[in-house]
């Protein structure tokens, strides 16, 4: 309507119409024109500019509509306002001579004056959601968990454009371990995949417990983030009721307390991981309550109870993904390996293909296997055989040595079943031309042609590309448990368990961890703590490489790990107290 009115104004005798602008304020104004457009992306302050906070806004929030306008609210100032291209607010320019203008003239202004106020006031302006002031956007300081800085509130909000929004929430759900104590710069610093910077806990005096040394660096671009976690903590457990029902008063003579490290691989996203990292030496803490109830039986020993609360609380970690994945974003899965250490004895659960290893004198002490299609594959054929619903008619049980062709039916050929560790022939079938339900040799072995662990938590929602075809009923989310009784050797300062993600031990031997180990403690004072996480950080630069034209390459010129690599050393005799 504005437009037609314009171009009625221009005849003869009549003062051109000023350009209609929204009716806000001169401050409004300034700082629409500050904000938006201005702030660079990443910026770390979620959005604002870098003038002063009160002439800033963050970008891109929506200006209220024509009927949101306060009506009759900015008639009554003296000064006349400005639009945003220059032109004075209609209003306040130049009274035009009366006569036939005029008299146009005054039935536009009562037109627009219509406009503004037919939608009714609305709230006074600073209580206003659709545009907060600078000083409601909350500030830009880090949480006290390391994890990058949330979006501002507002940021990027009614902006018509969901770019701003995804950059800001995917810098929120970005967050490493909070003992890395990692600000701002140091959070950019260990995403950039470019750099690859190795990052550990600061030399600040507070250690982890016992010592332990750690490392972790980001892949080389295999994924957004890094999807590692770690956790370390010293968990204190209450005991429960007594055995005859009577409650018990709370107190430290009672409880018991145990150490706990744990890496958590992801994939298909982080969330799996990170949620783990938070929770599950709570499961864990849960299930040891039980402890305290037990009395002596016949086969029925401490440790097998520790095994089991261990195990249990892998599965209730599974449960509660499945639950809470969608409200917590635990997208995708994640690898599992945790260290707990109770009254004298070290337990290594892993599910996944993260590994442990203990150094001890020189000698290796492997403490978890890998879960892969190939270490499960008779597991994988036997559940395939019993519960062929599984399969979807898609995918046979059976294994091959390569994908059979239809030509190749009535020709015998190698095989072997759940049964079989060996290799047979058999006469082909038309049912052995489905796919084979374990598939690929090595780190390219695959479940359905799709994941290559067998073990681990999360993955409720993966399902074979381009089918409908759930592939959780493979996975096991039950550990292995091993368990190392530190009570039955005299260790020295040199002893480690070493645990690492697959990025590690995809590049590096149990023998080469071993040397550097030996390499790297030898330069050290048996006494230094900092000894181990220099360790930590030998073996993540030594699987990493260092960047070449072809890519991140060891010292022999071979590939390094593109991978996440996240690696602890846990000291098994030196400031470590095992009482």
């Amino acid at each position: 309507m504005c437009r037609l009115l314009r171009g009625r104004n221009r005849s003869p005798g009549l003062h051109p119409l000023p350009a209609i602008a929204d009716p806000t304020s001169p401050k409004r104004l300034r700082r629409s024109r500050v904000g938006a457009g201005t702030q660079p992306a990443g910026s770390p302050r979620g959005g604002a500019g870098g003038g002063p906070e009160r002439e800033e806004v963050s970008p891109g929030p929506a200006l209220p509509s024509r009927s949101q306008w306060p009506g009759g609210a900015r008639g009554s100032e003296r000064r006349p306002p400005r639009s945003p291209g220059g032109g004075a607010v209609l209003g306040a320019g130049p009274r035009p001579r009366a006569g036939r203008g005029g008299s146009m003239l005054h039935r536009v202004r009562s037109a627009v004056a219509h406009l503004v106020s037919s939608g009714g006031a609305p709230p006074p302006r600073p209580k206003s959601p659709d545009l907060p002031s600078a000083r409601s956007a909350p500030s830009a300081a880090p949480p006290e968990a390391p994890r990058s800085p949330p979006a501002r509130a507002g940021s990027g909000s009614g902006s018509g454009s969901a770019a701003p929004a995804k950059t800001a929430e995917a810098r929120a759900s970005f967050s490493r371990p909070t003992f890395l104590q990692l600000s701002p710069g140091g959070l950019r610093r260990a995403d950039d995949h470019a750099g690859r910077a190795v990052q550990s806990p600061p030399d600040t005096g507070r250690r982890l417990p016992w010592s332990t040394g750690y490392a972790e660096v980001i892949n080389a671009g295999k994924s957004r983030h890094n999807e590692d976690q770690a956790c370390c903590e010293v968990v204190y457990v209450e005991g429960r009721r007594s055995v005859s029902g009577a409650p018990r008063e709370p107190s430290r003579g009672q409880g018991l307390c145990f150490y706990y490290w744990g890496l958590f691989d992801g994939h298909a996203g982080g969330g799996a991981a990170e949620m783990a990292s938070k929770l599950l030496h709570r499961h864990i803490q849960e299930q040891l309550k039980d402890l305290s109830c037990w009395s002596s039986q016949k086969e029925v020993t401490h440790e097998s109870l520790v095994v089991g609360a261990i195990e249990n609380a892998f599965q209730f970690m599974d449960e509660q993904m499945a639950k809470e994945r969608r409200g917590h974003q635990a997208e995708g899965g994640c690898c599992a390996l945790v260290v707990v250490y109770l009254l004298g004895k070290v337990y290594v659960a892993n599910a996944g293909d993260s590994r442990a290893i203990i150094v001890r004198n020189g000698e290796i002490i492997p403490m978890s296997q890998e879960f892969t299609p190939e270490t499960e594959r008779q597991r994988l054929q036997l559940l395939g055989f019993l519960k062929p619903e599984l399969l979807g008619g898609e995918f046979t049980h059976l294994e091959f040595p390569r994908r059979i062709q239809p030509k190749e039916l009535g020709q015998r050929m190698l095989y072997r079943d759940q049964n079989m560790t060996g290799w047979a022939y058999k006469k082909i079938e038309l049912e052995d031309l489905r796919f084979p339900l374990v598939c690929g040799e090595g780190k390219k072995a695959r479940v359905m042609a799709t994941i290559g662990v067998t073990r681990g938590l999360g993955d409720h929602n993966l399902k074979v590309c381009s089918s409908t075809l759930p592939i959780k009923p493979f996975l096991s989310c039950f550990p292995e448990v091993r368990v190392y009784d530190l009570t039955q050797y005299e260790h020295c300062p040199d002893d480690v368990l070493v645990l690492g993600t697959d990025g590690l031990w995809d590049v590096t031997s149990d023998c080469e961890v071993a040397a550097t180990v030996d390499r790297v403690l030898s330069a050290y004072e048996p006494n230094d703590p900092s000894r181990y996480t220099a360790l930590a950080q030998a073996l993540v630069l030594g699987a990493r490489g260092t960047p070449r034209d072809r890519g991140w390459r060891l010292p022999n010129n071979k590939l390094g790990s593109g991978d996440d690599i996240s690696v602890f050393v846990i000291p098994l005799g030196g400031p470590g107290s095992y009482s």
